[in-house]
């Protein structure tokens, strides 16, 4: 008896001892799980990445910054049936629950035993409280020491936030595939809608996605994606948020997304949301604007945007095709799968009605193709055939790119020149429009901010404006005669000529510029001096890096599109240098606004209306130049359309003006334009500074493109009159009201400086011919050319001059 006494107490000894260590297992197996608990009440003041969106001046939807694709919404903001969907299909009993679903976590524990014993995935029965806990504050691990802390901390969830609360941050956080984070990003993404615009059938779908966004992909996997849209609408019907007939119409329904997410409905701005992204990292961060969830209004106008997008293709379209067919971008011999091949073939996205397409015969101009998306035929426009085969032989296999034109196909061919446009209001200096080349998705390299290149004759009204800052006016005569300067390239002199290769003697600044006359241009750079140039180029903006030699008088220094434009905002704007800017406005997710770029005080604003006059705002920038100079300038490009190089942009009218430039070799063509609310910069050549060919000058390719995208512009922005200065006088000058500063308006005609070569019966042009002539080894002329007059004829003035740089 007293053995069985002691097994007996050895046995109870063994109980308690084995009930201490479980305690002890359970007690320190605890204490691990809650020190490695995150504190739930972080979520408090959880705030997730947030996408910045991106604003056009009209509210259009432009862009969107972010790691995360998400828009933020409040609970208050996200419709009742998205809300009923999610609840039906992830936790319909989330309102009475305390974060854990007692009888759903059970049945999917027993199932998990079964899932834990055979290696599949653990899964099932988490609360969408349980969902919040594991999204924000765990990791994605399947364990069952992950699904204890869940639980544990969907708890202390409930304890710390309200079910409204913890409903925003599930609906905020949850990724749903087609990289959308949360409803409302899902919504945009998937439907091109924002919430409210749902309709119950759309909001079931996206209650369907959480449980697996790949599996119910809509494109790869549409009957899938369907039939879980339909059984989440089910639940709905059961749960009583929908009526049955309600369902029965949900589900006929078909499931229509697009066809991949944008981050924009809006694709004309790409090189634009850029170049804002690019400024608004570099004064925000990058973590700030990919995360913070910004609101941000630029300066954009989308009907002009579209216009300059447009003009720019069509202008390179345009030179493309006077230098020629190129040839085939591949070739096929029709074996089995040709066609995936002649898909692959890269054309701008922009140009969205292009086709890919085959060679199938060719008889003379007569050439019939075949279309490798679907195989259907037709024969191309004979002016295309004969356009192609003048350079290169169309031949059977050639893959080439065609469009469907009035029931036959146009050859296409992508521009291998690039440009840019750049449009800017003149009194403010908000950026409007601004394409930096023919497709971003072909090249992302922004021409109009990037591109540093030579504007040629584009940079004389810097050089007479530097004038008519001095003694000059627009009546003072320059000689237009020959001239030279030790310096030039391998030793020899520097003998600047204009276009025509002829010279007019003695000319008014304005006829000068107006024609573009390179010689008397010298001249005056000479004449004013080239450290004032450079330094008042500077103070307007064109560029920090010019140096003061006289070739740089003819535009052999270099620039941006971008900034020679905004330069040329201070000739309309009353002689002020604006910045240009791209952004607006920016406000953090809780609506402050945290940068504006107008910051202009006005005192008087805010008082109540009583009579007073209304308050006035200081003009923006900097003044530059007088405002005299600045009316004389505008008047003088005005004549550059009316009577000069950029004649062909006189149909749009008066008090439209700007001034044409075209590099030596004819590497870059330039034109820059504006009315008297809008100042234009088109720029054409090629990446690598090579020749775009002879005659390719700014009234040649860049003066169409402004023209064509003026037409838009004075639409919606009529030219009106240049503001004429109060303290000018005016005064006609051969046929021209002319604005003179005061006391100058008596001033005689200047002295023409004295021509540097023999004076005689011969005019200048005999003088040049006759040494050409010698120098070749011919006889000389026996008929002089007659003296010139003030006014050369009209058939004799050029349609552009070239810089004639060394």
């Amino acid at each position: 008896m007293k053995i069985a006494e002691r097994w007996f107490v050895l046995a109870g000894v063994g109980l308690l001892a084995g009930i201490a260590l479980v305690g002890m297992v359970v007690a320190i197996y605890a204490a691990w799980l809650f020190h490695a608990l995150p504190d739930a009440s972080e979520l408090a003041d959880y705030r997730p990445a947030t996408a910045t969106r991106v604003y056009a001046s009209d509210g259009t939807l432009i862009g969107e910054f972010s790691d995360e694709r998400r828009i933020y919404v409040s609970y208050e903001q996200i419709p009742e049936q998205v809300v009923e969907a999610f609840l039906a299909a992830e936790d319909r009993n989330f309102f009475s629950h305390g974060g854990v679903d007692v009888s759903g976590l059970g049945r999917a524990m027993l199932k998990n035993v079964f899932n834990a014993a055979t290696g599949r995935r653990l899964e099932g029965g988490s609360t969408i409280t349980q969902q919040v806990a594991k999204n924000v504050l765990l990791t994605s691990e399947s364990s069952i020491n992950r699904k204890v802390k869940e639980a544990i901390l969907a708890n202390r969830l409930e304890a710390t936030l309200t079910k409204p609360q913890i409903l925003e941050l599930y609906l905020n956080e949850i990724y749903l595939g087609y990289r959308s984070f949360g409803v409302a990003a899902a919504a945009y993404n998937y439907f091109g809608k924002s919430l409210d615009q749902l309709t119950p059938d759309e909001a079931a779908f996206l209650a369907a996605l959480p449980k697996g966004p790949n599996n119910y992909h809509p494109k790869r996997h549409p009957a899938a994606a369907k039939g879980r849209r339909d059984w989440v609408l089910g639940e709905m019907e059961q749960s009583g948020f929908i009526t049955e007939q309600e369902l029965v119409a949900a589900r006929a329904r078909p499931l229509v997304t697009q066809d991949a997410p944008r981050r924009a409905q809006y694709a004309d701005a790409d090189y634009f949301v850029e170049e804002a992204r690019r400024r608004a990292h570099a004064r925000f961060g990058p973590e700030e604007v990919n995360r913070g969830g910004y609101y941000m209004r630029t300066t954009l106008d989308p009907e002009l945007q579209s216009a300059a997008r447009n003009a720019l293709m069509r202008g390179l379209e345009n030179y493309d095709r006077r230098h020629g067919w190129r040839g085939p971008w591949g070739t096929t011999d029709f074996a089995e799968g040709w066609q995936e091949k002649a898909l692959e073939g890269v054309r701008p996205p922009e140009r969205r009605a292009w086709r890919a397409a085959a060679v199938e015969s060719v008889s003379g101009n007569t050439v019939r193709v075949r279309r490798a998306d679907d195989g259907s035929t037709g024969t191309l426009l004979a002016a295309d055939a004969a356009w192609a085969n003048a350079n290169r032989q169309l031949r059977r296999g050639d893959l080439i790119f065609v469009e469907p034109s009035g029931g036959q196909l146009a050859l296409k061919q992508v521009p291998a020149v690039n440009g840019a446009l750049v449009a800017i209001e003149p009194q403010s200096g908000r950026v409007l429009a601004m394409v930096g080349g023919y497709s971003y998705a072909l090249s992302s390299f922004n021409r109009a901010t990037q591109a540093e290149r030579q504007p040629g004759s584009a940079f004389k009204p810097f050089v007479y404006a530097t004038a008519l800052e001095g003694d000059y006016t627009p009546a003072s005569i320059v000689l237009d005669a020959p001239i030279s300067f030790a310096g030039g390239a391998n030793g020899e002199r520097w003998t600047p000529e204009n276009y025509s290769r002829e010279y007019y003697g003695p000319q008014t600044l304005r006829r000068g510029l107006e024609l573009s006359r390179n010689v008397m241009t010298v001249r005056l750079a000479q004449a004013v001096g080239m450290n004032n140039i450079v330094d008042l180029s500077k103070k307007m903006g064109v560029s920090d890096n010019l140096q003061p030699n006289l070739s740089v008088s003819l535009g052999a220094g270099e620039t941006t599109p971008y900034r020679l434009t905004a330069a040329y905002a201070a000739f309309i704007n009353g002689g002020r240098r604006v910045e240009p800017y791209l952004i607006e406005l920016v406000q953090n997710r809780d609506g402050e606004t945290i940068f504006r770029a107008d910051d202009r005080r006005c005192r008087d604003c805010g008082r109540p209306f009583s009579g007073q006059e209304s308050p006035r705002l200081e003009p923006r920038g900097t003044q530059v130049i007088d405002p005299i100079t600045a009316y004389q300038m505008s008047s003088i490009l005005e004549g550059v359309v009316q009577r000069g190089t950029g004649a062909s942009a006189r149909g749009l009218g008066r008090w439209v003006g700007g001034k044409t430039g075209t590099t030596n070799e004819y590497r870059s063509a330039w034109f820059v334009g504006f009315s008297s609310d809008i100042v234009v910069g088109v720029f054409i050549g090629f990446d690598d500074n090579r020749p775009l060919g002879s005659g390719e000058t700014g009234a040649t390719g860049p003066v169409p493109v402004f023209t064509e995208f003026m037409q838009t512009a004075l639409k919606k922005r009529p030219a009106r009159p240049f503001v004429r200065p109060k303290n000018a006088v005016f005064r006609t000058v051969n046929g021209i009201e002319e604005a003179f500063r005061p006391g100058t308006e008596r001033r005689r005609e200047e002295e023409a400086p004295r021509p540097e070569v023999p004076t005689g019966p011969q005019n200048y042009n005999d003088i040049i011919r006759r040494e050409r002539e010698e120098a070749a080894g011919l006889p000389p002329s026996a008929t002089p050319t007659p003296p010139p007059a003030t006014t050369p004829p009209a058939k004799k003035e050029p349609a552009e001059d070239l810089s004639g740089l060394y």
